[in-house]
């Protein structure tokens, strides 16, 4: 038993023993290696996703822990290398899976709350995430530790909560979303899967020989001299929505050559990366760095499979010095952000997976960095249970990963309005998200843009 809050909520979360569900039949124990782009070392960590469904008359009598726990162990005979655990093998870290078959942990909960007592917005934060997927203890490395984490918790209500954490190097959001979507068609009572999973590894493997014939500036080493990577201490969680009217007022920054060019994605990241680089103050000699993350499922020729449920997308990255960024019109970041996203080719994943191998698979750079990524078209609301679609789906909290604070999310949403837009959680230090609300306030509100244009870094202290 585990006492959570969440904004002045205080409930009672009643979890029984954590259990391994494995493949509901006999699956090939093989070894099955990842690609060079899963086994990077920026995405040996887990991620939580979260899921809060609503109750539903339709379903009187069904309990959603026995459905979902008996889909997930039906679905994982066709994705059989999640119930599998993790090797370090052969030469350079190579990962593989040893497909064991011992299966994915399990928790059932229940919790004395009602969905209504979550307010009328759900959006990260959830103070309550480390009840709601409790982090049993031993399960939550990279090697010989399950793949992925599920607790489904009922709510006093009729509703319940859906969480889990999955090892990043499986799999990237669509193809979690893929496994997920497999879940809900066999909950719902199918027989079989209406996309088959892919493995095939290979496709992203690198060259041989290797060759890097691109520049991948995410990879480089960047020494932390004025201790500049964002302390653990004091960090502040909050989410920001950006719906129709927000994005008109951000797009008035726009400069005329780029409206018609620009996405809604590349308005708000070259946005909220300058409003933070003012936020945390750097030396305007510093150079800082944006990383988005692209998907490449669509870059090759042909295209990678229907199915396929590995790692397919690239960091790449926009640099500027901080003073420039911040004293430069938006039109500045928004080109950085624009171009950095046409680099992303079949030649530049090639030369990324020969990269990795070279160079023994580093880290993305994260001094000075920070990292975009757009979901709001991976499907996670879309996952049905049973129990129609999801009132929130999306990842947990923002700034996960090796190293927190780094990154955020774009996760569609409805506010209490009923307007449709993105949430995007945000992690910065006390002090500097203070300043950070204040600066994306004055770009959301000003009446001059084209005055409001240029910010200096002292300014904004």
């Amino acid at each position: 038993m585990a006492v959570s809050s969440t904004a002045g909520l205080v409930f009672t979360v009643r979890r029984k023993t954590p259990e391994l569900v494995a493949p509901a039949k006999s699956t090939p124990h093989e070894y099955k290696p990842l690609s060079d782009i899963d086994d990077q070392e920026g995405l040996r960590f887990h991620i939580p996703v979260i899921q809060f469904y609503r109750k539903d008359g339709a379903m009187e009598g069904r309990d959603p822990v026995k459905v979902i726990r008996e889909a997930v162990a039906k679905t994982l005979v066709w994705y059989y290398p999640f119930a599998g655990r993790l090797r370090e093998l052969g030469a350079g870290r190579k990962l593989m899976v040893d497909c064991t078959g011992e299966g994915v942990l399990f928790i059932e909960a229940d919790a004395d709350v009602t969905l209504d007592h979550f307010g009328d917005a759900l959006q990260p934060p959830f103070p309550c995430l480390d009840q709601l997927l409790y982090d049993v203890p031993g399960s939550g490395g990279v090697l010989d530790c399950p793949l992925l984490l599920i607790q489904v918790t009922r709510l006093g209500c009729g509703g319940f909560i859906v969480a889990l954490r999955l090892n990043h190097t499986m799999s990237d959001a669509p193809g979690l979303v893929q496994f997920m979507e497999a879940v809900g068609e066999v909950a719902r009572g199918a027989d079989s899967i209406s996309v088959q999973p892919v493995w095939q590894r290979e496709l992203l493997s690198a060259r041989n020989p290797q060759h890097v014939t691109c520049t991948h500036h995410e990879y480089d080493e960047v020494p932390d001299t004025k201790g500049t990577i964002i302390p653990l201490d004091d960090m502040a969680h909050r989410s920001f929505f950006f719906g129709h009217k927000e994005v008109s007022a951000l797009r008035k920054f726009v400069p005329p050559h780029l409206q018609d060019k620009c996405s809604t994605f590349e308005v708000l990241t070259a946005c909220l990366w300058r409003c933070r680089t003012i936020a945390l103050q750097p030396d305007p000699e510093e150079e800082v760095r944006i990383l988005c993350v692209v998907n490449a499922r669509g870059k090759f020729n042909p295209p990678l499979p229907v199915g396929y449920y590995g790692n397919a997308f690239a960091f790449p990255v926009a640099m500027s010095t901080a003073g420039k960024l911040c004293q430069n019109p938006l039109g500045y970041a928004l080109e950085l952000v624009m171009k950095a996203k046409a680099d992303v080719t079949e030649e530049y994943m090639r030369s990324l997976a020969d990269l990795m191998v070279i160079r023994g698979r580093p880290h993305f750079t994260v001094v000075r960095s920070y990292l975009v990524s757009d979901v709001t078209r991976a499907g996670f609301r879309d996952v049905d249970f049973g129990w129609g679609k999801a009132a929130y789906g999306g990842p947990a909290k923002g700034g996960v990963g090796a190293i927190p604070g780094v990154a955020s999310f774009y996760i569609p949403f409805t506010n209490k309005n009923g307007e449709t837009g993105i949430v995007v959680p945000f992690c910065l230090p006390g002090p500097a998200m203070d300043r950070f609300m204040i600066q994306l306030d004055s770009m959301l509100n000003s009446k001059n843009p084209t005055k409001n244009g240029k910010t200096s870094i002292t300014s904004a202290m």
